[in-house]
């Protein structure tokens, strides 16, 4: 009979805690990831699981067990902890009885395979981790070919971005450009088209004809793209909008243009 874990003072759980924190995840290259689908996107996508965490009461499917015996059995190492234990270490309101320890895998520009029909979205310090793991999402369920990070925003791995995105945050390439300049020599060297968003454009996204590979470029919540950004861009696009909202949210907003700018190709 396997030891199950009880005290939060154990170092597994310790080390789950401070995955929670960007620089701790920095610095061991690894974080957490919760529920059977995301893990087991993990496990199929072939991201390195460093260790396996799990409360057997909670597995409510005979795939979740089979999931575990077979990476167990594997080789990866299983820690059983109580039914108490985990809801406290869970962040959802039903745990699931099952979290992974990942082992970071980081996409470079140089990396980025750009095909002459994809679409790109971009994301310019973007800085709410559950925006960005939702965007992630839905670049994945449109056929985006990735996400690029531009400058200093939020951690893809940070744990509610990581749970926003559903498992998607191993399916689809996210890339990081240190700041503009990078991110438009590389698109730049590869033919991209730019499309910068914002309130101000004449051009709706409506009437906007792409040119493809095409990355679709999106600012911070709030303030939106520099003028910087949007001048360099090759246009810029807005989403038509009216009643009295003057914005949507970031996630939203990625949604509609991108799904807009997919409609030929998903008919």
């Amino acid at each position: 009979m396997p030891e199950i874990i009880t005290s939060a003072t154990n170092p597994l759980i310790k080390r789950w805690r401070r995955l929670a924190d960007r620089r701790e995840r920095a610095r061991s290259g690894e974080f957490v990831v919760e529920g059977g689908q995301p893990v087991w996107r993990a496990v199929e996508a072939g991201w390195p699981i460093r260790q396996l965490i799990v409360c057997r009461e909670l597995l409510t499917h005979d795939d979740a067990h089979r999931m575990v015996d077979d990476l167990e059995a594997s080789g990866v190492s299983v820690a059983q902890v109580s039914r108490e234990l985990f809801a406290r270490m869970s962040d959802r309101d039903r745990p699931g009885g099952i979290a992974a320890v990942v082992g970071v895998v980081v996409t470079t520009l140089g990396e980025f395979a750009v095909d002459a029909g994809d679409t790109i979205v971009a994301l310019d310090r973007v800085g709410n981790p559950g925006n960005l793991g939702t965007i992630i999402r839905t670049a994945d369920a449109a056929g985006a070919a990735g996400v690029v990070l531009i400058g200093h925003g939020a951690d893809p791995f940070d744990p509610a971005a990581v749970k926003a995105s559903m498992g998607s945050v191993f399916g689809l390439p996210v890339a990081r450009a240190s700041g503009l300049d990078e991110f438009y020599a590389w698109t730049g060297d590869l033919g991209i088209t730019v499309a910068a968003t914002t309130g101000s454009a004449d051009m709706t996204i409506w009437d906007a004809h792409y040119r493809h590979p095409l990355a679709l470029l999106f600012g911070a919540e709030g303030p939106g793209l520099a003028p910087e950004a949007i001048e360099r861009a090759d246009l810029s696009v807005r989403i038509p909008m009216v009643g009295t909202a003057e914005s949507l949210n970031l996630a939203v907003a990625v949604a509609v243009t991108l799904y807009d700018a997919r409609r030929p190709e998903l008919r």
